[in-house]
C-alpha cells in the first residue's frame, strides 16, 4: 500500500503539473481573499477567515476531481492495472494506497494557507482571532476534501477515460455538497422533511464543524461517506 502511495506522490511531484495545481489553488484563494472587491477580507472589516472557508469547498470541488481523474482510469487505459494484478496486492490496498497519496497532496496544498491565519491575526485590531472556529473550519475542510477524494477515486475507477472520470466526479461532489441543501429548500419539503434532507448533504456537516464544535455525528457522517465510496471503488476494482 505504501509503495503505491509513494509511486503516486512521486508521479505528482516529479512534474510541473503538480506544482502548477498547488500554485493555482493558492493563487485563486489569494485573489478572492485579498484582491477582488466583493470578496476580499479588507472590505469585510472583520478579522476572520470565513470567506476562505466558504470559497475553499468550491475550489476543491474541481481541484480534487482534477487530481484524481487519472488515479485508476489511467491504470486501465495504459494497461498497468494488469501488472498491479500480478503483485501480491488486494483491491483495498491499491485503492487505499492511492487514496492516502491524494490526502497527503491535499494537506500539503493546504499548509501554505496557514499564512492567511498569521496575516489576519497581525492585521486584527486587538491582535486576536477566533482560534477555535478557525481550527474547526480547517478540520471540516480536511474532512470535506477527504470525502471529495473518496468520491473522485470511486468514479475514476468506473471508466478508462480520465475526462469522463473528472466530469462524473465533479458532478457527484457538487450534488452531495450543494444538491441536498438546494432540494431541502423546495416548497414541497418546507416544514416537513427539509431538515432531514439537508442533513444528507456535506455542506450541513461542514458548517457544523466550522463552528468550532466537533460533534461525533458529523465525524461519523464523514467517515461513513468516505468508507462507502472507497468500498465501492474496491468492489469495482475486484470485478475487473
Amino acid at each position: 500500500m505504501f509503495a503505491i502511495t509513494k509511486k503516486e506522490l512521486h508521479q505528482f511531484f516529479s512534474s510541473l503539473t503538480g506544482y502548477i495545481t498547488i500554485t493555482l489553488f493558492l493563487l485563486i484563494n489569494g485573489l478572492f481573499l485579498f484582491v477582488l472587491k466583493d470578496s476580499n477580507i479588507f472590505d469585510f472589516g472583520y478579522a476572520t477567515l470565513d470567506k476562505f472557508f466558504e470559497l475553499a469547498p468550491w475550489i476543491f470541488l474541481f481541484l480534487i476531481p482534477a487530481l484524481t481523474m487519472r488515479t485508476l482510469s489511467e491504470e486501465y487505459r495504459s494497461g498497468t492495472f494488469e501488472i498491479l494484478q500480478t503483485r501480491p496486492l488486494t483491491g483495498w490496498q491499491i485503492v487505499s494506497g492511492k487514496y492516502l497519496a491524494v490526502i497527503i497532496i491535499i494537506v500539503f496544498s493546504s499548509l501554505p494557507t496557514l499564512l492567511y491565519v498569521i496575516t489576519i491575526k497581525s492585521l486584527s485590531a486587538g491582535g486576536g482571532i477566533d482560534s477555535g472556529g478557525i481550527t474547526g473550519s480547517y478540520i471540516g475542510l480536511i474532512f470535506l476534501a477527504a470525502v471529495f477524494a473518496a468520491i473522485s477515486i470511486c468514479f475514476s475507477g468506473l471508466t478508462n477515460n480520465a475526462v469522463i472520470g473528472f466530469l462524473t466526479s465533479a458532478f457527484s461532489c457538487l450534488l452531495l455538497y450543494f444538491g441536498c441543501n438546494a432540494i431541502s429548500k423546495l416548497p414541497l419539503f418546507e416544514g416537513r422533511a427539509d431538515y432531514y434532507i439537508e442533513m444528507i448533504g456535506i455542506d450541513f456537516h461542514y458548517r457544523s464543524i466550522s463552528r468550532g464544535v466537533l460533534d461525533t455525528r458529523d465525524l461519523v457522517y464523514f467517515l461513513s461517506i468516505i468508507i462507502f465510496f472507497l468500498l465501492l471503488a474496491v468492489q469495482n476494482l475486484n470485478k475487473r
